[in-house]
């Protein structure tokens, strides 16, 4: 595989044009999650995940990145599909990682990978649905909707010197 800024650009537009697949990715798992922790999840709508796929892959580092995973997912079959379940788990957590942004939030989009990977389904390709769950895990993470991060009680009031 070959990236270059001419196929970030085709990986950008393929992830963007996914929003109506992965917004329902993304709303499920976040009622999945909301049920789990007794919490109200705000739904997202496909303009919310396009806006969110342009700062993605505005940001050149990250999208070469995203493209890099998106593009070895797209492609990825094993025959048996188990055979090559490590490859696609770790591909996905990463790329969903990489959508998050930084810590915290790259380890919460990992962990909500594997809780969007077990519903999620396509045919075809075995590493597509490992790719939609780590889109949605990833944008899902970085999107706003979940309350915990309307505040920042752990936030230190700094006093200029």
């Amino acid at each position: 595989m070959r990236l270059t800024p001419e196929r970030v650009e085709r990986e950008y537009e393929w992830t963007r044009a996914r929003a109506s697949r992965i917004v329902t990715v993304i709303n499920d798992t976040r009622v999945r999650l909301g049920s789990a922790f007794d919490v109200t999840v705000d739904p997202v709508d496909e303009a919310q995940y396009r806006t969110a796929v342009d700062a993605v892959f505005a940001d050149g580092e990250r999208g070469v990145n995203v493209a890099g995973y998106v593009a070895l997912l797209r492609d990825l079959d094993v025959e048996g599909d188990y055979p090559g379940f490590v490859v696609d788990e770790v591909l996905g957590r990463e790329l969903a990682a990489t959508v998050a942004g930084g810590q915290p939030l790259a380890l919460l989009a990992q962990a909500t990978f594997h809780v969007a990977d077990v519903f999620t389904h396509s045919d075809g390709v075995a590493g597509v649905d490992d790719l939609d769950a780590a889109l949605a895990a990833g944008f899902q993470t970085r999107l706003p909707g979940w309350s915990w991060r309307d505040t920042d009680p752990f936030a230190v009031s700094t006093r200029p010197e």
